[in-house]
């Protein structure tokens, strides 16, 4: 079994998705992983990776790496961080809705960059949906034309200015006003 496998097997085993693998000349094994919606995790309720993750991973991996006599000098378990990678069908699936940033690898009306928001085709295909700075344009593509796919991170800074109610909704804190505006 190859080291990659190993890997893979270990993270999507503890439930996790395996989103990256990288190895360096110098020994790093660096390990990227997501969380799968919809399961349930004993380091806590969050929709995304947390450090208890992982290192909940990392302990894993070192003992079955040790198992499988797997030669590495370090090893990092990460997210994939917010501008995560758009590998495979089933990560353009999920973040289907989602504003991408995408790479082709041939230019298409003399450009290889776009960003916009990712649209699945009933053909199988993908639509990414972008402003030209006039009006709305469309790019219908496959995955084998596509050189490099990320989300584009979306930095949500009410979260911080505010708690979260039972509604979901961000209650105002002291010194806000109910329409989320600062008093003067």
């Amino acid at each position: 079994m190859s080291w990659q496998t190993t890997v893979e097997r270990t993270v999507t085993g503890l439930g996790y998705e395996l989103v990256e693998l990288e190895r360096s000349a110098g020994g790093l094994l660096r390990v990227f992983i997501d969380r799968v919606p919809g399961t349930v995790y004993p380091t806590g309720e969050s929709e995304s990776v947390t450090v208890d993750d992982c290192e909940a991973v990392t302990r894993q991996l070192q003992y079955v790496l040790e198992v499988e006599n797997v030669d590495y000098a370090r090893l990092e378990v990460s997210s994939p961080g917010l501008d995560r990678p758009l590998k495979r069908p089933a990560d353009f699936e999920r973040f289907t809705g989602a504003q991408v940033e995408l790479t082709l690898k041939q230019p298409f009306q003399g450009r290889k960059k776009f960003r916009g928001t990712l649209l699945a085709l009933v053909d199988g295909g993908w639509r990414l949906v972008f402003s030209d700075g006039k009006e709305d344009q469309a790019l219908d593509f496959t995955l084998d034309e596509v050189r490099e796919a990320r989300l584009v991170p979306v930095l949500d800074f009410k979260g911080r200015r505010g708690r979260k109610t039972d509604a979901g909704t961000a209650a105002p804190t002291a010194g806000e006003q109910a329409d989320g505006g600062h008093k003067e």
